[in-house]
């Protein structure tokens, strides 16, 4: 399971304790940390125009 399968069943509409019932090696603390991975590295992004 990657950071970006979660974050790819979330897009989807998936919640968080969908994920977790399909997949119940995973805790809701895991899945907030895939999106606090997501908002840091989007902040850190270097957008040049």
């Amino acid at each position: 399971m990657t950071v970006y399968d979660v974050l790819d069943m979330l897009a989807n509409g998936m919640s968080s304790e969908e994920i977790i019932d399909d997949f119940p090696e995973l805790a809701l603390t895991d899945i907030q940390a895939c999106l606090a991975y997501a908002a840091d590295r989007e902040q850190n992004q270097l957008i040049i125009s």
